[in-house]
């Protein structure tokens, strides 16, 4: 049968990889159309990039070598035929299908401030949105002769950026219209916590103010003129406004599309040779704009198409919306039912504990013995065991007040030292890789991160967890039983 994918991202790859594992009788021949000229990357580790913390070489990811396989990089999609069932591409070839899968993702969305928007594609010097490796490349360039920097919008991206802007030695303001940094994960009282530690890395928040318009001088940014009248002088403009899903092949094909490319929850458009997974596919459930969903609709749609399941590798559906904060001197760690606009449930029960002059803010949400949800900020100990809390489901204290406790001492958690850690205990979340799979590959001789990635895909997602892994490594080289020889 053949199956072509459009797109070879972060979610198409994982998809094709994914298939290929499960299908062991061979039915599938895959085609993987993937406009980047590329190999498959991080992008969730783009911040990371301009921060300084990892080189681009670091961010790839692994192709299959399959002998059912061929990856055109380079090649893009640019109609689809549902009749003939063709995709056809921009150099004119034409690709059958028996199934399609759409797996473009998003693109950056570009705010209609007056400056920017030109009548063109092609932004003013200066004004840059961080999606791809070119954009890394560009950023880093633009910082050797940037000293001042704006950052529009104060979601995870922008925070991230921000910091790492600051790191390459600009001057940051983050312009952010809404009553609270990262509103969709914190409170205003989480948010001014966060916003209170920013000064002294460099960053400087705007909270509750926009962008009116980009000043821009001989086709060079100059400023930001804000909507309380403020012009903050830049040499440099970072949008992180959010992202526009790639539906335009879908819709130009008469699939259904809204924010994204309507699917079920099995992934099916409303044609059902065509399915559509991660940053481009709309479900019923919402999207959540986190890399972990999309791994989770591709392994799902993996084992549909190919009815069987890997073991070790189920979608851990509490996994998709931890939100770990990728920033220098800025500890931020949420989880399920958090925010601002969440939804008053009386069954729920809220705890906060908020130190605003030690940078401290940690609040639980506890449905019957449950958590449910958390929020902390600058408490990395007790987010670890909160988020094993949540992921593992493990009941809560009696009393919850118990859970804010290990915030107000600097004793380590035995629970959380690998050791104690349960065999089951998932240590890279975004990959549901568990301390025994970490541990069968230390068994088969992986010794390094690097190799224990290239075996579970620990430390590929968020990279929230190689910290976690190096000390689970370091204590299996010490205590476990040699190698098994390969």
């Amino acid at each position: 049968m053949r199956l072509v994918v459009i797109g070879n991202g972060m979610v198409g790859s994982r998809f094709v990889e994914d298939l290929l594992r499960r299908d062991t009788n061979g039915k599938y021949d895959v085609t993987v159309l993937g406009a980047e000229g590329c190999e498959p990357y991080n992008r969730v580790l783009l911040s990371e990039v301009v921060a300084g913390r990892y080189d681009l070489t670091s961010l790839t990811l692994p192709t299959p070598d399959h002998p059912r396989l061929t990856v055109l990089r380079g090649t893009a999609a640019a109609a689809i035929d549902r009749q003939d069932r063709v995709v056809t591409t921009t150099d004119g070839s034409r690709h059958r299908y028996d199934q399609l899968v759409l797996a473009t993702g998003a693109a950056a969305r570009i705010p209609p401030l007056a400056g920017l928007d030109n009548g063109t594609s092609i932004l003013p010097l200066g004004v840059h949105a961080l999606r791809s490796i070119d954009d890394a490349r560009e950023i880093i360039a633009a910082t050797l002769n940037s000293r001042r920097a704006v950052v529009l919008g104060a979601g995870v991206l922008g925070i991230e950026t921000a910091s790492g802007l600051a790191q390459r030695g600009c001057a940051v303001t983050i312009v952010h219209p809404a009553d609270a940094l990262m509103e969709r994960q914190l409170d205003t009282s989480a948010s001014s916590v966060l916003a209170s530690a920013m000064p002294e890395l460099g960053i400087h928040p705007r909270i509750g103010v926009g962008a009116e318009a980009a000043v821009v001088a001989n086709g060079r940014l100059t400023g930001i003129r804000l909507t309380d009248g403020d012009v903050v002088e830049s040499d440099l403009l970072l949008v992180a406004t959010g992202t526009i899903a790639n539906t335009a092949i879908a819709a130009e094909a008469g699939i259904p599309c809204e924010r994204g490319v309507l699917v079920d929850d099995s992934s099916t458009t409303a044609d059902a040779r065509i399915f559509a997974i991660g940053d481009c596919a709309q479900p019923p459930s919402g999207a959540m704009g986190l890399v972990a969903q999309g791994w989770d609709q591709a392994r799902a749609l993996a084992d549909r198409l190919t009815g069987t399941t890997v073991r070790g590798r189920g979608a851990d559906t509490t996994s998709s919306d931890v939100v770990r904060v990728k920033a220098h001197g800025l500890d931020v760690v949420t989880m399920g039912v958090c925010g601002g606009s969440r939804v008053d449930d009386p069954a729920q029960r809220t705890l906060s504990l908020s130190d605003p002059d030690a940078g401290r803010h940690v609040e639980v949400v506890v449905s019957g013995d449950r958590l449910v949800g958390a929020t902390c900020i600058g408490a990395g100990q007790v987010a670890a065991d909160l988020v094993a809390a949540y992921t593992r489901r493990t009941p809560v204290p009696s009393d919850p007040a118990r859970l804010l406790l290990t915030a107000l001492s600097a004793a380590p958690v035995a629970a959380t030292t690998p050791d104690a850690l349960p065999d089951d205990a998932a240590v890279c979340r975004c990959n549901s890789v568990t301390k025994a799979d970490i541990a069968e590959a230390h068994a088969c001789g992986a010794r390094s991160v690097d190799e224990i990635a290239k075996e579970t895909r620990a430390t590929t997602g968020c990279g929230g967890c190689k910290d976690e892994v190096c000390g689970l490594l370091g204590w299996l080289n010490e205590h476990a039983p040699a190698a098994a020889v390969r």
